[in-house]
């Protein structure tokens, strides 16, 4: 039965998506950024009650106020498909750092460029980083967020591995804070297969971490250190 369920929701996944970026394309040229980001948030926040209504799958949110006022960085925790939904619906107005590919997808990689999306060239080295900080500057200097996943690709629950610079270099340029955020999706929502199991996904905000002066190295270290320390099953 839970199969079902799960099969159902993802169903209506990506039936939904679909249809909403075609309303998104064509409505949101018209907005300005934040009701363009009002109406991403309207989809991540449908595709959460959603997936609680067919599957039993719900959220818990702790440390909200260990959000700083202003614009910074954060650094989540990519382990499901289930974060790049819920960011949208969970977190301030913000820029995703995404590979450009996604671009490429018909209707839904415009509704990526409308959101003033950093979409880089994961296999373009140092210029990647130097892209996702020049425009990364730009975006928290017009008043957004920027999102960053450091792993760079999800990885399956209780595992890690190094975090790229680009959050931490960004951070450090641009005078921002670094938020490190943990959560324990991969174990409800696997990476591979269909099934997504009941219960509560914990989320966890840290507190701003300062990447001033700091080698970005050191800052990854202590932002890794706290989201794995909280990414574990509840």
């Amino acid at each position: 039965m839970q199969l079902l369920r799960s099969l159902l929701f993802t169903a209506f996944f990506f039936l939904f998506t679909l249809l909403y970026a075609v309303f998104f394309v064509l409505v949101a040229c018209m907005l300005p950024y934040r009701a363009r980001f009002g109406l991403a948030r309207l989809w991540g926040t449908t595709l959460l009650a959603a997936l609680r209504g067919t599957c039993g799958l719900s959220y818990r949110v702790e440390g909200r106020e260990n959000l700083p006022a202003g614009c910074h960085v954060i650094l989540m925790k990519h382990s499901s498909a289930w974060e790049t939904f819920a960011q949208a619906a969970l977190l301030p107005p913000q820029a995703w750092v995404l590979k450009r590919e996604l671009l490429w997808i018909p209707v839904v990689g415009w509704g990526i460029r409308l959101l003033r999306a950093i979409a880089i060239d994961r296999g373009a080295g140092g210029a990647a980083v130097r892209q996702m900080i020049e425009q990364g500057k730009r975006r928290l200097a017009e008043g957004v967020w920027v999102v960053v996943f450091p792993e760079g690709t999800r990885m399956p629950p209780g595992q890690t591995r190094r975090y790229g610079a680009g959050g931490a270099a960004l951070a450090a340029e641009a005078g921002a804070l670094i938020v490190p955020v943990a959560h324990n999706s991969g174990y409800f929502w696997p990476r591979r297969g269909w099934l997504k199991k009941p219960g509560v996904i914990r989320v966890v905000i840290g507190e701003p971490i300062s990447a001033q002066g700091r080698d970005p190295r050191e800052v990854n270290a202590q932002a890794q250190a706290f989201i794995e320390a909280n990414s574990g099953p509840t």
